[in-house]
C-alpha cells in the first residue's frame, strides 16, 4: 500500500505543516536522550538524523527505498539498510538505544517488530519511542476508529487508533514512568526491554536487504553486510 508515507517530498512537506505546532519539539525531545549505537527504524526521510549527538553512533532502516534515498541525501554518513522492523538484519544485543518515531501505527505485525527491537538492544539499552496512539477520550477513539480506513488508505500505512503505548508493555518492555510524556494522543518515553528467552529470533536476515542507499564497500561496522549480520 503506498500514500503520504511512500512520496518523499510529499511526506516531507506534511512534517513541516506539523512541526510548527510542536512536532519539532517532541523530535528534539526523543533523539536528546539517545547514546551509544542507536538503531533508528522506521527513519522515513532522516529527519531526526542531523539532530543525534556528536557521541552518537546512529544507524537507520526502512522499508522503503524512496524515502531511503531521501534519507541518504539529507544524511549523508549514515549508515542504511532496507529492512522492516519485523525482520531486523542485526545480531542480538547490538545496540544501546534504539528508536521509534511515529513508526509503529504503521508496522504490519507489531508484536514480531516489538519483539525485534527487544531482541537487538543490549541488556540494559533503552528503547526510545514517539507515537500517537489510540486516545483515552472515547469520543474522540471513536472518531479514530471510523477515520481509521480512510487515514491508512491516504498515508499508506498509518493506523490512528493503535494503541502502540499498550502494545510496547503486552510486548514485555518497561517503561520508564519519570521519562513518560503524554499530550492528547502523543506519547513520548523511554523503556526497558524484556530480558532474552530462549525463544528470541537469532538474528538472520529473514528477508531483509541492503538498500543502494547505502555504501557501495561496507565497513565491518556497516549494516549493509551480504554475508552475515552485524
Amino acid at each position: 500500500m503506498r500514500g503520504i508515507e511512500h512520496v518523499p517530498w510529499l511526506y516531507d512537506a506534511f512534517m513541516r505543516l506539523m512541526e510548527p505546532f510542536g512536532l519539532a519539539r517532541w523530535r528534539r525531545r526523543l533523539v536528546a536522550a539517545a547514546g551509544g549505537r542507536v538503531l533508528e527504524v522506521g527513519c522515513g526521510t532522516g529527519l531526526n538524523l542531523p539532530l543525534y549527538a556528536d557521541g552518537c553512533r546512529p544507524v537507520a532502516v526502512d522499508p522503503d527505498y524512496a524515502v531511503l534515498r531521501a534519507a541518504r541525501r539529507r544524511a549523508p554518513d549514515v549508515p542504511l539498510a532496507m529492512a522492516r522492523a519485523e525482520a531486523l538484519p542485526f545480531r542480538g544485543g547490538t545496540f544501546d538505544t534504539v528508536v521509534s518515531s511515529l513508526v509503529f501505527c504503521s508496522v504490519d505485525d507489531p508484536r514480531h517488530g516489538l519483539a525485534e527491537l527487544g531482541r537487538v538492544l543490549r541488556p540494559g539499552g533503552t528503547l526510545r519511542m514517539l507515537e500517537h496512539v489510540r486516545h483515552r477520550n472515547r469520543l474522540l477513539a471513536r472518531v479514530q476508529d471510523v477515520a481509521q480506513p480512510a487515514w491508512t488508505w491516504l498515508t499508506g500505512g498509518c493506523r490512528p487508533n493503535r494503541d502502540t503505548e499498550a502494545e510496547v508493555e503486552r510486548a514485555g518492555f518497561r517503561i520508564i514512568a519519570s521519562t513518560r510524556r503524554a499530550s492528547g494522543a502523543m506519547r513520548l518515553f523511554s523503556a526497558s526491554p524484556p530480558a532474552p528467552t530462549s525463544s528470541s529470533w537469532p538474528g538472520t536476515w529473514r528477508g531483509a536487504s541492503c538498500a543502494p542507499p547505502c555504501r557501495d564497500a561496507p565497513s565491518e561496522d556497516s549494516p549493509c553486510r551480504t554475508s552475515s549480520p552485524l
